[in-house]
């Protein structure tokens, strides 16, 4: 093993841990560090994969804005949303059972596939990856209408935190 798969299988075997913490804590705030962690270590992983620029927007767009959105609306509106029940619904097991079956179908789907034991092509010199998604972000014909949606729904969530924030009883 290379010290690159080293690394790899590190990074990904803290981001699965963090990615169940997630999920399993029962504070808010804690949650919203463990996605931050999350986050972070797929951030590592585009970088182990020669993805600079999308290394850099995982951490400046979701860890610098999300999560931190996140985590001031949870501690804006914590007065609120006092913690009067349990934190599992009564059919966790329902939830667990799909997600058991979804990976064994998903394992059983995978087991044939060829992909795992290839490697990916050099990347010829002069390619220019930005510029070729700055223009399919941008272009009409690219993906400028879902990129505009994700904007117009992180300004509604924005304002939606400001307005629970001052919601006068």
């Amino acid at each position: 093993m290379t010290a690159e798969q080293i690394v790899f299988l590190i990074v990904g075997a803290v981001t699965l841990i963090a990615a169940f913490l997630v999920v399993t804590v029962k504070d808010l705030v804690h949650a919203a560090l463990w996605l931050v962690a999350t986050l972070f270590g797929v951030a590592i992983i585009y970088t182990l994969l020669n993805a600079g620029f999308l290394a850099v927007v995982q951490v400046v767009v979701y860890i610098g804005a999300i999560a931190i959105l996140f985590i001031f609306a949870v501690m804006l509106t914590r007065r609120q949303a006092a913690d009067t029940g349990s934190a599992l619904n009564k059919n966790w097991w329902v939830g667990a059972l799909m997600a058991v079956l979804t990976f064994a179908g998903l394992s059983f789907l995978l087991q044939s596939w060829s992909g795992f034991s290839k490697t990916a092509s050099a990347i010829p010199l002069g390619f220019d990856a930005i510029d070729q998604l700055g223009g399919a972000l941008t272009s009409p014909q690219g993906y400028v209408l879902p990129f505009e949606v994700a904007s117009v729904l992180l300004l509604a969530a924005l304002v939606g935190a400001v307005y629970l924030a001052f919601n006068k009883k």
